[in-house]
């Protein structure tokens, strides 16, 4: 289906002369003023291009055009105007942000060349936004299958808390917030940078020497310069540099901003961070936020107060579990427990939803008999046994 132009104009004529010129060339809308115009785009499908004419009643094209920007800023503005002085198309250009500027009278051939450049600076627009959104979505992939991985103990704790988020992010009080939902998971990121001594160390609460806690500490400013590389990342990376940023103003960085100076996102991860570490349930009990309060100057008491709200006391309690095979296993099926190679080592943490990377690891592992051939997964809607 061919991309849809929107024209604009006051002129119920000018408007079906324009639909004469054009029609078979492209998929035509039509709009008589700005304020129909907006009301088309609200409604929806949004037009690849819109041609907008200057001087309308009410609404001229200069405020149309910078509403359009506003509401569907993909489609690419042009104005069509018989008064070409320069400060017309200065503000035109400034205000609407319009590609091209033609002027009446227009002649088809210039009309047509027109808006057929204005579609093809369309169809870049959406081909360069929709490689950016599969490489990012293909990034973030890489860097979480790559975490599971290395640092599974970290994995699990990261799931855990991006699902707390994910259900804050589904309360009236509390928006959605996509840049919280990407730093929680790749919040222990940095951590797959230490010795596997340390790791361990740190899974199992032992003493650390005062290299080995320097090196944790800094562990997430190596995840923000991996994250900052990322296109459209940078906001990510800040939040998982700022994650352990108490609202007092302890904890790493030392030299970072505090109290309402910290980003929102940056005081929520870090009362979900140690949430995470005082509890090793799907979801935080009264103890666990009475055990937090301990040290209530390290938070944001609104925001405290809003994911206690949220969180305490809404464990579904899932406790029935079934051991499958690793030959039936399915994507987004909960791991009940940690999965543990012969030799003793960590394979994959328990309480997190299963990927098809983690299947395939466990299959093979499984079949090199590296693990045992039984996996241990929550009995839900998910769970599906084959023949």
């Amino acid at each position: 289906m061919p991309e849809a132009v929107l024209i604009v104009d006051d002129d119920a004529n000018l408007l079906s002369s324009m639909r004469r010129q054009l029609r078979g060339k492209y998929e035509l809308m039509m709009a008589q003023g700005g304020e129909e115009a907006l009301g088309l785009l609200r409604q929806g499908p949004v037009p690849a291009v819109i041609l907008c004419d200057m001087r309308m009643g009410g609404m001229d094209g200069i405020e149309t055009l910078s509403r359009v920007k506003e509401i569907s800023p993909e489609t690419v503005r042009v104005m069509l105007t018989g008064n070409a002085d320069m400060q017309t198309a200065v503000d035109a250009i400034n205000t609407g942000a319009i590609f091209r500027f033609l002027t009446k009278p227009c002649p088809h051939e210039v009309l047509v060349s027109g808006l057929d450049a204005a579609i093809a600076q369309y169809r870049l627009i959406t081909a360069e936004r929709d490689l950016l959104e599969k490489t990012l979505a293909g990034s973030i992939k890489v860097l979480v299958d790559m975490l599971a991985m290395a640092y599974p103990q970290g994995y699990s704790r990261a799931t855990r808390i991006r699902g707390w988020v994910r259900k804050l992010n589904a309360l009236s009080n509390m928006p959605h917030r996509w840049q919280l939902d990407l730093a929680a998971i790749l919040a222990p990121l940095g951590m797959i940078s230490l010795p596997p001594e340390v790791l361990e160390k740190v899974h199992r609460g032992q003493p650390l020497s005062e290299a080995e806690a320097t090196l944790v500490d800094r562990a997430p400013e190596l995840a923000r310069n991996v994250i900052g590389n990322i296109p459209r990342m940078g906001g990510v990376a800040q939040l998982v540099y700022l994650q352990n940023r108490g609202y007092d103003g302890s904890g790493f960085p030392a030299d970072g901003p505090q109290g309402d100076d910290l980003p929102v996102d940056a005081r929520i991860l870090k009362i979900l961070n140690d949430l995470s570490a005082i509890s090793s349930a799907m979801m935080p009990s009264k103890i666990d936020f009475t055990v937090l309060e301990l040290n209530a100057g390290r938070y944001d008491p609104f925001l405290l107060k809003k994911v206690r709200a949220g969180l305490e006391n809404n464990d579904a309690g899932r406790t029935a579990t079934t051991h499958l095979s690793t030959a039936v296993l399915l994507p987004g099926m909960d791991l009940a427990r940690d999965v543990v190679a012969v030799n003793g080592r960590l394979v994959l943490a328990g309480l997190v939803p299963l990927s098809e990377a983690h299947i395939e690891r466990l299959r093979t592992l499984a079949k090199l008999k590296l693990i045992e051939d039984s996996v241990v997964v929550f009995i839900d809607d998910k769970v599906v046994t084959r023949d």
